[in-house]
C-alpha cells in the first residue's frame, strides 16, 4: 500500500482535498493495521502449511536414504522445521500484540503510535519530520520511525515544547518538540 507523503507543517491544501486527506488518513491507518495483520496472517498460514504437510514429507523422504548421522538433506529438514517453528511463534506473538492496539486509548495531547512530530534537532540546528508506526511499516528515509526505535522510544508520551535526549551510537542527540499531530488530530 502506497503512502501520502509527510506533509511539512502550514502546508495547504486545495479545499476539497484537505477533507478526502483527513478521511484518508483516518480510514488509512486502519487499512494499514489491518493490511500488517493480513501479511502476518497469510505468513503463518504458510508456514504452518510448510510445517504440517512439506516438512514431514522431507523428513520422511530424507529417512529413506538410511544412516541418520551422516544424512545432510534429514539434518536440513530438521534444521528447517526448528527454524518454522520459531518463527511460526514469533508471528503468532506479534499478531496477539496487534490485536491488542487499541487505538482510543493512544493520548491526543502526547506523541503516541500514528503521531507526526516536527522537531528541531539542537545540535544541528534542523527541523525534522517523523510519523511514528508499527515496526513493520518503519522506513527511515521516508521519516517512518517505530515507535520502539530509539527516536521513538524518546519522543512516546512527550508534548510540543518538551526536549528529549536520545542516545545513539554516534552519541546522543538532543531534540526539542516542536508540533505534535496525533492520530486523533489527523482523523478529526
Amino acid at each position: 500500500m502506497e503512502s501520502s507523503p509527510i506533509r511539512s507543517p502550514g502546508a495547504s491544501l486545495p479545499k476539497g482535498e484537505a477533507r478526502r486527506v483527513r478521511y484518508n488518513r483516518h480510514r488509512g491507518r486502519h487499512l494499514q493495521m489491518d493490511d500488517i495483520k493480513k501479511k502476518l496472517q497469510d505468513e503463518i498460514a504458510a508456514l504452518e502449511y510448510e510445517l504440517r504437510t512439506q516438512l514431514p514429507k522431507e523428513i520422511l523422504k530424507a529417512r529413506a536414504h538410511g544412516d541418520l548421522r551422516e544424512n545432510a538433506e534429514f539434518h536440513a529438514a530438521k534444521e528447517r522445521q526448528r527454524f518454522v517453528d520459531a518463527r511460526l511463534a514469533q508471528l503468532k506473538k506479534r499478531l496477539a500484540e496487534f490485536s491488542m492496539i487499541d487505538l482510543s486509548r493512544i493520548p491526543r495531547d502526547r506523541v503516541g503510535l500514528g503521531s507526526t512530530v516536527v522537531v528541531l534537532d539542537l545540535d544541528r540546528n534542523e527541523e525534522l519530520t517523523f510519523k511514528l508506526v508499527v515496526s513493520e511499516e518503519a522506513d527511515a528515509a521516508k521519516g517512518m520511525i517505530s515507535t520502539t526505535s530509539p527516536i521513538g522510544k524518546g519522543l512516546v508520551g512527550k508534548k510540543a515544547g518538551d526536549e528529549v535526549v536520545i542516545p545513539s551510537p554516534g552519541g546522543t542527540r538532543r531534540l526539542e518538540i516542536l508540533q505534535v499531530t496525533t492520530i486523533h488530530d489527523a482523523a478529526g
